[in-house]
């Protein structure tokens, strides 16, 4: 379905690009076969009008014209969706190289090569390497869910999803639905923001917890999409960032670097074990879990129950 719409947008594109005066909603239903495809003259109207305003949202300048006899008519004139010509200096050339580097998996590592082959047509300098400068920086972004590419490009389209999803205190994955707004990596592991239409409200999913199939539905958003999505700082707070309260743990010794690092104090206990005090706030049961048996809560005595009962659904799933 994304490749289909996909194709017809840059057939609408190229139609619009292509003709030196403007073309009637009548001529591109003739000329784009997805058009001619259309059941009725109102799919086709409401399909047009979609297309449209997606190529005006992509940055495609799209001129409305009337003409004489009363019809309107579109064009994209050429002078008005050209871009200047690209100059690029040693350093900023390094940094989109580095930008390039972070992309590894599907179809992203593909696009990020692409746009540098396109700016070395457009003018990059011959004499510097965008991928060897600084090549002592590695920058990765790694994406191992199977549920990242079909979120990014619901995302991408604003497509309503069906997912199976297993929170970490349960045994068994309920399905959700959710309107899905932006994808965001924090501490490793990637999350979707969106609103989930069970509970009628904001949620954030990790997506190492989707199981099976990320499915489509065709039904159009039915809650407003927020200006600015705030992923990590949701995820953040949800993992205890802002808490105002401590927890003290026992961690194994060489492991839990991620806890080291937030931890108010770390006390050598002898015997391979430290003690550390970590923030506590809503949320950390469920980092702690990721920890295994690296990790023993002492106190406080609520936040102990909350880790061995995420651990007893682990062992039951």
């Amino acid at each position: 379905m994304a490749i289909a719409k996909a194709e017809r947008l840059m057939n609408l594109a190229l139609c619009l690009l292509g003709t030196r005066r403007p073309l009637s909603k009548r001529e591109l239903r003739e000329s784009i076969e997805a058009y001619l495809e259309a059941g009725t003259d109102d799919s086709f109207n409401r399909m047009f009008e979609r297309d449209k305003d997606d190529l005006r949202e992509l940055g495609l300048v799209i001129a409305t014209v009337e003409g004489l006899d009363g019809e309107v008519g579109y064009l994209a004139r050429r002078d008005s969706n050209r871009l200047p010509p690209i100059t690029l200096d040693a350093e900023e050339a390094a940094a989109l190289g580095l930008a390039a580097k972070v992309w590894q998996q599907a179809r992203l590592a593909g696009a990020a090569s692409g746009a540098l082959q396109k700016l070395r047509a457009a003018g990059l300098p011959e004499d510097v390497d965008p991928y060897e400068a600084h090549g002592a920086l590695e920058p990765r972004i790694p994406v191992h869910e199977a549920a990242f590419e079909p979120l990014m490009l619901a995302c991408r389209d604003r497509r309503p999803v069906v997912f199976d999803y297993r929170k970490a205190n349960a045994a068994h994955p309920e399905t959700r639905h959710v309107e899905p707004w932006a994808l965001e990596c924090w501490r490793g592991h990637w999350y979707l923001a969106g609103f989930d239409r069970d509970r009628g409200a904001e949620r954030v999913f990790r997506l190492s917890r989707i199981t099976g199939r990320v499915r489509s539905r065709g039904t159009g958003f039915t809650a407003p999409v927020p200006d600015v999505v705030t992923v990590r700082e949701t995820v953040a707070s949800w993992a205890g960032e802002s808490a105002d309260r401590s927890a003290l743990i026992r961690l194994r010794a060489g492991a839990g670097y991620p806890l080291r690092a937030r931890a108010s104090s770390v006390r050598e206990l002898g015997d391979g074990w430290d003690e550390l005090e970590v923030p506590y706030g809503h949320g950390l049961d469920a980092w702690l879990v990721e920890f295994g048996p690296d990790v023993v809560v002492l106190e406080p005595a609520e936040l102990r129950a909350d880790v061995v009962d995420r651990l007893r659904a682990v062992a039951k799933g």
